[in-house]
């Protein structure tokens, strides 16, 4: 066994519900393709949690003692959000609510996905959050990767090789961020 392996855990996190949507399977994909080292799990259960209330901090429902345990596991986290009346969804924003006052959340290393090349206010909000939260945003393993409308499914996508290389790039870059913590300031840039 080799003591200097760094294996590095992401905690994947779809801002939508839907069956077919195309953020949970471009997560799917990346848990899929992670190279050897990574473990990608992509959270399974972001609608189960209830709504947030300051009133449970104190004593969080099993769903959120759940939710922040598999983050504060994590080394870094992945998010991909649809973008709905120009804002981020109502589960990602509650989820991330729970997570305001959660201390290992603070200066987590946080890559952003962004699947529409038009969906610019629901990234700018979602990168918003992040910032006042104190995660550590890393720029460098953020992206808006056109996925929207190209008709792939999580198998297209692991079949396709400019979304494999894309992914490769983000899980790269954000595997460097959590093997070296630091505060990543940079802004994202288009992929594929």
């Amino acid at each position: 066994m080799s003591g200097h392996l760094f294996a590095v855990k992401i905690l994947a996190i779809s801002g939508s519900l839907r069956a077919v949507s195309i953020n949970s399977a471009f997560l799917r994909a990346a848990a899929r393709i992670a190279p050897a080292g990574v473990v990608v799990e992509v959270f399974p259960s972001l609608g189960e949690l209830p709504l947030f209330n300051p009133d449970l901090e104190s004593s969080p429902p099993d769903s959120v003692v759940d939710f922040r345990s598999r983050v504060a596991e994590a080394d870094a986290l992945l998010i991909a959000t649809p973008e709905y009346a120009h804002g981020i969804t109502g589960v990602m924003k509650n989820a991330l609510d729970w997570l305001v006052s959660f201390e290992p959340f603070a200066y987590k290393p946080v890559s952003v996905v962004n699947t529409s090349p038009t969906a610019h206010h629901a990234d700018a909000a979602l990168r918003e959050i992040l910032r006042t939260m104190s995660a550590n945003l890393v720029g460098e393993a953020s992206a808006t990767i056109p996925l929207l409308g190209s008709r792939l499914d999580e198998e297209g996508m692991v079949a396709a090789p400019w979304v494999v290389e894309a992914i490769q790039e983000v899980l790269r870059e954000l595997c460097e961020a959590a093997k070296h913590p630091m505060i990543s300031l940079g802004a994202s840039f288009p992929l594929g």
